[in-house]
């Protein structure tokens, strides 16, 4: 097969990037690959030229619905049949979808990692047939990789389940570490990694010494002098990003800010207008940029710390995607740190809520656990992410193990009379829809099932039911809708001490913090060193470079630079903690702990707070500057 032709007829290239077509050979011969290239380097042509040779579908894993619009409209654009699913879709175009895929009209299927529990989905794709899983951003899959998602470690499983021959993994932010580790869970070897480096030329990477020690001059100091170039300014938290947007605007800057506090139309809105040009600058926290991609970025300006080189490598990869020279600034200031290692400490759940799971567990009667994550958020008063980050280290501690997700409730309501229905079908068939009728709760419009009723009538599996309604709703003779979702995990073992298995997982979670500290200090160490960036930043990356010295970074221009503190803070000591406290503890009563107090103290999110609207108390957030650690020292004080 002559894939340069197959190149020229699917998608009009004439040849292929670096590393693209040694990756696509060896997935043409069955193999399973990772492929490491540079943001904007060509991942995604990996995987969509094979999904036209390839004999069935290809199945793409996306962690966010931007990467999936912006490679489905490339896609669409060359005429190949792809479709994505996602809760924007109506009725009427999922039903569709799904359909297409089951009778393998669809070449490429796209779909988040939390779609695999879904009980319909399951039920779908067991009647597909698939040649390739393709994990785009598989960095996430790594608990060392900058953000790590706890369900990607499932899809090892899943490709198991549903009997997937190959997989094709795809990052540009992995370390050697990150990368083996990642490779290692879905079994791709180390001679089918493909690692093009990090190194981009037209990229220059500056660290910016502060005018004054302003911010916002140093910042439109770089702007002015071509103020309609599209750039990416980066901060760290929402209302930075609106009051950056602010003074850009006040002097003369098309600019709008953006972050996740803001409406999915607004932010669509805003997105849309920086992709056609009409703004030309965006002040934005790292809720934008992901998928993004437009090739004539020229500046992307991180005016506070990224969280880590792997971040940083990923934001500044959108700038120059067109091959010119970009400029990738970093405003040299350390008042963000304090910030960024407090996120990090926000993330690590108490030892009690550890320990209340794991109660549940050893005295929960039945085989199978069911939780609704919602409840479970509330109960524990841990966030959704550490709590499933906390399932997986159950998981794979052996004393768990995820099932799938299902829904408490189905409701349908006839689209064609009731009889008609049945009269559709032969005397077996008709027989076993008018039990799953007969079955259901019936109100003026909807009608509930009742699934234990129908198991014991006619012994019918829930599958099987399932499966029915499915086939009703694909051919609109019902409207079905499913709520109240469900997960289920069986309990492997009840074998464990309490106590010392929460402080086993909650030193997990201890390192995964002291791992993400150590991100924030060896990034800072890195861009204040007198080596290279461009040299050192490949390196990083496991890409040997024959250069020393890049010729077209800050330090190879001028030197190294410190960093400066611009925002000097009162001594922690001259606030009176059991007036900032007062108010906290006693909204929070019988909950109060010394975890509590400093989180609000810090502006740290928690269930709790969402419950008794701490955000609306006088002095949340009032020391988010300040270290988390010094604040729980004051706080143990009051309480000593």
């Amino acid at each position: 097969m002559n894939l340069e032709n197959k190149l020229k007829e699917y998608f009009g290239f004439d040849q292929f990037r670096e590393g693209q077509k040694e990756v696509i050979e060896k997935v043409m011969d069955g193999k399973s690959v990772a492929a490491i290239f540079p943001t904007g380097a060509g991942k995604s042509l990996c995987y969509q030229l094979p999904s036209q040779l390839l004999e069935h579908m290809t199945l793409v894993v996306s962690p966010l619905l931007s990467l999936m619009k912006d490679q489905l409209d490339f896609l669409k654009s060359h005429n190949i049949k792809a479709a994505r699913l996602d809760s924007s879709l109506s009725k009427e175009e999922y039903t569709k979808i799904l359909e297409e895929a089951r009778l393998g009209k669809l070449k490429v299927l796209m779909i988040s990692v939390e779609r695999f529990k879904n009980e319909r989905f399951r039920s779908h794709l067991k009647r597909m047939k698939i040649s390739m899983l393709v994990v785009d951003e598989a960095h996430c899959i790594s608990e060392w990789g900058h953000n790590f998602r706890p369900e990607y470690l499932n899809i090892p499983s899943y490709k198991k389940q549903f009997d997937i021959p190959q997989v094709l993994l795809l990052t540009a932010t992995a370390t050697t570490e990150v990368a083996l580790d990642m490779c290692a869970k879905l079994d791709v070897a180390k001679s089918d990694i493909i690692n093009t480096g990090f190194y981009r030329k037209n990229l220059n990477l500056s660290v910016v010494k502060l005018i004054n020690k302003n911010k916002n001059e140093t910042l439109f100091n770089l702007l002015k002098s071509s103020i309609d170039a599209p750039t990416i300014v980066y901060v760290t938290l929402q209302k930075t990003a609106e009051n950056v947007a602010s003074y850009l605007e006040s002097m003369g800057v098309n600019v709008s800010h953006y972050h996740a506090g803001l409406k999915t139309e607004q932010r669509e809105q805003i997105q849309n207008r920086f992709m056609g040009d009409s703004l030309h600058c965006i002040v934005a926290t790292i809720a934008f940029g992901m998928g993004i991609d437009k090739g004539n970025i020229r500046r992307v300006i991180h005016y506070d710390l990224p969280k880590s080189l792997e971040s940083y490598s990923q934001e500044i990869g959108r700038a120059g995607r067109d091959g010119l020279n970009s400029d990738c600034y970093l405003l040299a200031c350390k008042d963000s740190i304090n910030i960024l290692e407090n996120f990090i400490y926000g993330d690590t759940p108490d030892k009690k809520s550890i320990e209340t799971l794991l109660d549940k567990i050893q005295n929960y009667e039945q085989k199978l656990l069911e939780i609704k994550t919602y409840d479970l958020v509330k109960e524990l008063n841990i966030r959704n992410l550490p709590l499933k980050t906390l399932l997986v280290y159950l998981g794979i501690d052996h004393l768990i193990s995820p099932k799938y997700t299902y829904f408490e409730d189905y409701t349908y309501k006839y689209l064609v009379e009731k009889e008609q229905i049945l009269n559709l079908f032969d005397d077996r068939r008709k027989s076993f829809i008018k039990n799953i009728f007969d079955n259901s709760l019936h109100k003026k419009i909807w009608s509930t099932i009742d699934m234990n009723a129908i198991s014991q009538n006619s012994g019918d599996t829930r599958d099987k039911v399932i499966t029915a309604l499915e086939y009703l709703n694909e051919k609109s003779l019902i409207e079905l809708q499913s709520k109240s979702a469900v997960e289920v995990y069986e309990i492997l073992s009840k074998d464990f001490d309490v106590i010392k298995q929460s402080e086993k997982i909650y030193q997990l979670f201890v390192e995964k913090q002291d791992s993400g500290i150590k991100k924030i200090h060896d990034l800072l160490a890195f861009f204040e060193g007198s080596d290279c960036l461009s040299i050192k930043l490949a390196s990083y990356f496991s890409q040997e470079i024959e250069l020393k010295k890049c010729g077209h970074c800050s330090v190879c221009e001028n030197g190294a630079i410190s960093f400066s503190i611009t925002k000097l803070l009162k001594s922690i000591d001259e606030y009176d903690f059991n007036d900032l406290t007062l108010e906290i503890i006693t909204n929070l009563q019988e909950q109060k702990s010394v975890s509590m107090i400093v989180k609000f103290l810090c502006g740290l999110e928690s269930p709790l707070f969402t419950k008794i609207k701490a955000k609306k108390l006088q002095y949340f957030g009032i020391l988010e500057s300040y270290s988390v650690k010094d604040v729980e020292k004051k706080v143990l004080e009051i309480w000593s």
